[in-house]
């Protein structure tokens, strides 16, 4: 049997579901994995547990949804309703920080963790639906994207590595080529360590992710994550959407990030109907999860739609 997709030529509706259920059946797969040395193949758990990179992806969409726009203090809003409902499982530092920030009354603006430590991927794991209303080309769209970043994340390399997730996305949904996703993306950011762990990974050839991971690492380092994680994306050009999750796994590291953002950009790749139903059934919340990715879909973000350089963007319905 030819192991390779084939062509079902997805609806945009189901590339935007395909996108955030993909997201959550890596993240849920790379969570049983979290913290171990990069390895061979890891078969899926039987339940598949999604984490905070789902969660806040699914608050993104709420939000973006309640407000009909994407407006960041509705997104900021959104975080923090899912947080003091305790809905929101395995929180990294910089994140927490900054929802504990707005619990505590500080305004979205300032809330965003600083430092050295804040170049986590905490927001390049939560942007992929804004892959579907902005474009990062655009300066009024790159500023928006960089406010809703900044809600968890004032640093440069944190915006580079979810500006990074925005265009891979966004390349994915139009139907275009994966196979030189790296050159791609890394074209598309501004100088940043982001950039050239894209470039010297993609250098390496036809590489692995576990093996590039073992030259670069794995860790919950923007830098480190998102260079391997859309390594294993690019796979989907030649191989089923669960082989793409399975590579991104092997990487070890911070595997439920990794392995959600890889799901994300091959789930709007390969649209809804080439993630297979085994892997949908095992994930907890999919009813939820499904439903939320469903209604976005409905709401038609489009890709470039507008410019309006401020605040806030409104998607078209």
């Amino acid at each position: 049997m030819d192991p390779r997709p084939q062509p079902n030529h997805p609806t945009d509706a189901e590339r935007v579901v395909g996108a955030i259920v993909g997201g959550a059946i890596g993240d849920g797969w790379g969570g049983a994995s979290e913290g171990r040395g990069a390895r061979g193949p890891v078969a899926p758990p039987r339940r598949l547990v999604a984490s905070d990179d789902t969660q806040l992806t699914l608050a993104t969409c709420e939000a973006v949804l309640a407000a009909g726009r994407v407006d960041p203090e509705a997104i900021a809003a959104a975080f923090l309703r899912w947080f003091r409902a305790g809905r929101l499982r395995g929180l990294g530092a910089s994140t927490a920080a900054a929802l504990r920030s707005l619990d505590a009354g500080a305004p979205w603006t300032l809330s965003g963790a600083v430092g050295e430590r804040a170049a986590g991927n905490g927001a390049a794991m939560r942007v992929a639906p804004l892959a579907f209303g902005l474009d990062p080309s655009d300066d009024g769209d790159r500023r928006l994207l960089h406010d809703v970043v900044s809600i968890t994340h004032r640093h440069d390399e944190a915006f580079a590595g979810a500006w990074a997730v925005v265009v891979a996305v966004r390349r994915a949904a139009a139907g275009a080529s994966l196979d030189d996703l790296l050159a791609h993306v890394a074209a598309a950011l501004p100088d940043s360590a982001v950039r050239d762990r894209l470039r010297a990974v993609d250098a390496c050839g036809r590489v692995t992710p576990a093996e590039a991971a073992a030259r670069f690492g794995s860790t919950g380092y923007v830098v480190d994550s998102v260079p391997i994680a859309l390594l294993a994306a690019r796979g989907a050009a030649a191989h089923p959407f669960e082989a793409v999750v399975a590579s991104a796994v092997a990487a070890g590291g911070d595997t439920d990030t990794i392995a959600s953002i890889a799901g994300q950009v091959a789930g709007a790749a390969l649209g809804l109907r080439a993630v297979p139903e085994d892997l949908r059934a095992r994930l907890d919340d999919r009813e939820d999860v499904e439903a939320t990715a469903a209604a976005f879909a409905a709401r038609g973000p489009t890709p470039g739609a507008g410019r309006d350089g401020g605040r806030s963007r409104t998607l078209r319905g």
